[in-house]
């Protein structure tokens, strides 16, 4: 009898084996195609900036290792670029991420017209970009909407695009592009936290504040993580609403790592354009991990 017993289970070990091993190949089959994609689309096309950027050019592919990073980063526009490109990232990441978490929370409080106001922060996503470059310059021409208003007011009248204050019209047209769909997935975390634990602090005396801080911010740390990364990737993005705004060569003020790289590109220098994207790659993993290390420390053990 036990020897049936031992044999039926081997039996059954076998077949679950063989199960698995199906399971495996199939799911390696479906998965191939991503892989691909990946491969032929990302991590090849990759490896070729690599080897761009360790050439001194692309026909007589003569190495030249480091030279290439070395001539980018004494490169003036390169460095003008990325100090104006750190700034505005510097200023309207924050500023979108917290701006869009207090838009958030106000209307998922019981407001009224709250429908209203969110499909207002919500509008900017349905026009394209080349309409919201045309309002921006009937704003913030010099014969604009803003210096009529600024010389009602006794100022004068200022060039906001050809001027200093052009950074701070282009952080004004990020964060009304961008606040509206990052309030839409703060509004869902805050949904997504359990009411129960809000109810218990409630009835240990628990103020607004430490509600916030020490339950909500923390449920919902991987939202704002991804909210970051994105306002982050969005910010390097922002070079079609500034070609538009200033043609090919901006104001100073505005000059950013995408300027640099379309100048590159168009003058065929693609030992420059490659190191100068490898620098750039290398700088965005290393604030994306720094991001996962700092989400992963306050966001651990929520419940405890």
């Amino acid at each position: 009898m036990s020897m049936k017993i031992v044999k039926k289970a081997e039996a059954n070990k076998k077949k679950n084996t063989k199960i698995k091993a199906k399971d495996k190949v199939s799911s390696g089959l479906f998965l191939a195609p991503s892989f691909l994609g990946v491969l032929l689309f990302f991590v090849l096309p990759f490896m070729v900036v690599i080897f761009y950027s360790m050439v001194d050019n692309p026909i007589s592919h003569n190495f030249v290792f480091m030279d290439n990073f070395k001539r980018v980063i004494t490169n003036a526009a390169f460095l003008q670029a990325v100090k104006n490109t750190a700034l505005f990232s510097a200023i309207a990441v924050p500023l979108a991420v917290v701006l869009s978490l207090l838009l958030a929370m106000v209307l998922t409080q019981k407001l009224p017209f709250h429908s209203q106001f969110r499909t207002f922060f919500l509008s900017p996503m349905m026009v394209p970009v080349a309409s919201i470059v045309l309002i921006w310059q009937v704003l913030f021409h010099y014969n604009g909407a803003v210096n009529d208003i600024v010389q009602f007011f006794g100022g004068g009248k200022i060039d906001w695009i050809k001027s200093d204050y052009a950074i701070v019209v282009i952080v004004i047209l990020f964060l009304w592009k961008n606040l509206g769909y990052n309030m839409i997935l703060f509004m869902a975390a805050l949904g997504s936290i359990p009411k129960d634990i809000v109810e218990v602090a409630e009835l240990e005396s628990a103020t607004g504040w430490q509600i916030f801080f020490k339950i909500k911010l923390r449920y919902m740390s991987s939202t704002i993580l991804f909210v970051t990364i994105l306002s982050l990737i969005n910010s390097f993005k922002v070079f079609r609403e500034i070609y538009l705004l200033t043609d090919n060569h901006p104001y100073d003020a505005v000059y950013m790592l995408q300027h640099f790289m379309n100048n590159m590109f168009a003058s065929l220098d693609y030992q420059k354009l490659s190191a100068a994207a490898i620098l750039m790659s290398l700088v965005m993993i290393v604030i994306i991990g720094a991001l996962f290390i700092i989400e992963n420390y306050f966001g651990k053990d929520v419940e405890g």
